[in-house]
C-alpha cells in the first residue's frame, strides 16, 4: 500500500502544478501573460496548496483512513474537471468587459475564476499529509522514521509537479486545447485514486464512486 500512496501523492502533485499552468493559459487570452497576471495565479494557488496541507492534516488525524485519503481525490477531479466548463459564461463577461474597458468588471472576472480554483487546488494539497498519517498508522512508523518518510512523500510530489509543469504547455495544450486538458487531468487524477480504493476497499465499494469518472468523461465530450 505503501507504493500506492506514493504513485498516488506524485499524481496528485503533478496536477496540482498541471493546473496551475493551464489556468494561465485558461485566462492569457482575455487578461493576457503579464507578471501581475502571473503572480496572481503562482501566489494564489500557494495559497491554497498551504490551505490544503493545513486541513489535510487535521482531516488525516479525524479521519486516518485510506478511503478518505481516495475519496477526496476523486472529487478533486471531478472539481478539476468542471472548472473550465464554469469559467466558460465569466471569461465571456470578461471579454465583453475588455471591449467596453470595464476594469472593475475585467477584476471581477479574474477573481471569480481564480476561485474556481479554491477547491480542487486545495483537494490535491491535502495528498502529502494525509499519505503521511496513513502510512504511519498502518505500518507502525516510530517517531526516528517519520522525517525519512516525510521527506520522501514530499520528494515524489515536487517530482511529480516538475512534470506537471511540463506537461500542458508542451504536450496536452498543443495537443488537445486547454478545456480538454482540464478533464484529462481530472480523469488521470480520478482514476489513480479510484484504483487506490480499489486496493484499500475492493471492487465493490468502489463502484460507488465509479460515477464521477464518468460524469467527467461526459464533460470532456461536450
Amino acid at each position: 500500500m505503501r507504493r500506492t500512496l506514493y504513485i498516488t501523492a506524485f499524481f496528485a502533485g503533478m496536477t496540482s502544478l498541471a493546473i496551475e499552468m493551464a489556468s494561465s493559459r485558461l485566462l492569457s487570452n482575455v487578461f493576457g501573460t503579464s507578471n501581475l497576471v502571473w503572480d496572481c495565479i503562482i501566489g494564489l494557488i500557494l495559497i491554497y496548496l498551504a490551505a490544503g496541507n493545513f486541513l489535510g492534516g487535521k482531516w488525516a488525524d479525524k479521519s486516518p483512513h485510506k478511503h478518505t485519503y481516495f475519496a477526496i481525490l476523486i472529487f478533486a477531479g471531478l472539481s478539476t474537471a468542471i472548472v473550465p466548463l464554469i469559467a466558460k459564461p465569466i471569461l465571456r463577461t470578461a471579454a465583453n468587459a475588455f471591449d467596453t474597458l470595464q476594469i472593475g468588471v475585467m477584476v471581477g472576472t479574474f477573481v471569480a475564476v481564480m476561485i474556481l480554483l479554491i477547491v480542487p487546488v486545495i483537494l490535491l494539497g491535502m495528498a502529502s499529509p494525509f499519505s503521511l498519517r496513513i502510512i504511519a498508522d498502518e505500518e507502525k512508523i516510530d517517531s526516528n522514521q517519520l522525517g525519512r518518510i516525510s521527506g520522501r512523500i514530499n520528494a515524489i510530489s515536487t517530482a511529480g509537479s516538475f512534470l506537471g509543469a511540463f506537461l500542458p504547455g508542451m504536450l496536452l495544450i498543443p495537443t488537445i486545447g486547454t478545456y480538454q486538458t482540464f478533464a484529462l487531468l481530472g480523469a488521470i487524477i480520478t482514476l489513480v485514486a479510484l484504483l487506490g480504493m480499489i486496493q484499500a476497499k475492493g471492487f465493490k465499494f468502489s463502484l460507488r464512486y465509479s460515477w464521477v469518472l464518468l460524469l467527467i468523461m461526459l464533460i470532456s465530450f461536450f
